[in-house]
């Protein structure tokens, strides 16, 4: 596959992440006003209010929520984008990497970036014996290699130097960046979802006993939100997923640029399909971060289907690229 520039793919990724952040309130203020439309169709369905009326009293109270909602998600937007290397290091279980504890890889790295110009990223390791390996952070402060022990127990200098010039592609790239603030935002709506199911469960008792208006009207807020989240966090999804895909097949190539040696990452890709699942690694969003997706190697009945939502393309077909080189 031929690799289209790095100025290309870095502004296609400013680009994108650009539109995920103008997007994102958007799709919060609609959601919003859509909560308080169907709250009062639901609240005056049998006063025979004309439809001008229900726009009217939804508008009234949209704009008296919008403030606190967007300031909500604002504060949560800014704490978890600067905090997500904190965030990403609970979620995989990886800390850092000594250089006395393994200068082999510090080296490896360290070669890598002085041949293409790159400040040196932080490495962490993930002490689990599976293969696997992912980039993180949104700058040059923060950007990170992370390593599970196997992958570097497992592979040989030139298999492990092609994994991490697959890495280091991702952060020249700013795929990394991109992919952070797609995490921050299905977060978001992961969150409200949770709220509103907690918050159903913990009500059930009052209403049961409770068949008044009051009840009623708090089942009724209860499952708009829960509604609300839901779709929220489908078109989260979707603005997920329109992240492209190519990115694993131009992080791919970036590495066989670098290291001038596409067979090595293809032989390494072979190792990794083995074994890629990390067991600390619960978590849909933080798990398409890794060069291969854990769990992705599992078939099904339904596994075309589930293709079609895949972060990570086939590495089968990865794999038969690379040998093309």
């Amino acid at each position: 596959m031929q690799y289209i520039g790095i100025q290309t793919q870095q502004s296609r990724n400013n680009f994108r992440s650009l539109l995920l952040l103008c997007l994102f309130p958007c799709l919060v203020i609609g959601l919003l006003y859509a909560f308080c439309y169907l709250l009062h169709v639901l609240a005056y369905n049998d006063d025979n209010m004309t439809q001008a009326q229900l726009m009217n009293y939804s508008t009234d109270m949209f704009l008296h929520l919008a403030p606190y909602v967007l300031g909500g998600v604002l504060i949560w937007f800014i704490i978890a984008y600067f905090a997500n290397t904190s965030i990403i290091n609970s979620a995989t279980g990886s800390h850092p990497l000594e250089r006395k504890e393994n200068k082999r890889v510090y080296n490896l790295v360290e070669n890598l970036c002085m041949a293409q110009g790159m400040k040196m990223p932080k490495i962490n390791i993930i002490d689990d014996d599976s293969l696997n390996a992912f980039a993180s952070g949104i700058n040059e402060r923060t950007y990170t290699v992370t390593l599970s022990r196997g992958i570097i127990d497992k592979l040989n200098d030139e298999e492990l130097e092609a994994v991490i010039a697959h890495e280091l592609s991702h952060i020249r790239n700013h795929d990394v960046r991109l992919l952070i603030i797609s995490i921050v935002f299905v977060g978001i709506f992961v969150m409200l979802a949770q709220i509103a199911m907690r918050t159903a469960y913990y009500s059930s008792f009052s209403s049961s006993r409770n068949r008044d208006s009051k009840g009623n009207g708090t089942a009724i807020i209860i499952v708009l939100v829960m509604l609300i989240a839901a779709v929220g966090y489908f078109f989260s999804i979707l603005m997920r997923f329109a992240i492209s895909r190519k990115r694993e097949y131009l992080a791919d190539a970036g590495s066989a640029e670098m290291t001038k040696n596409p067979q090595a990452l293809a032989s390494a890709l072979r190792k990794i399909s083995v074994d890629p699942n990390i067991e600390a690694v619960q978590r849909e969003d933080v798990a398409q971060l890794f060069i291969e997706h854990p769990g992705n190697q599992a078939k099904s009945a339904l596994s075309g289907l589930s293709g079609l939502f895949a972060t990570h393309p086939p590495i089968e077909k990865r794999i038969q690229i690379l040998e093309q080189f």
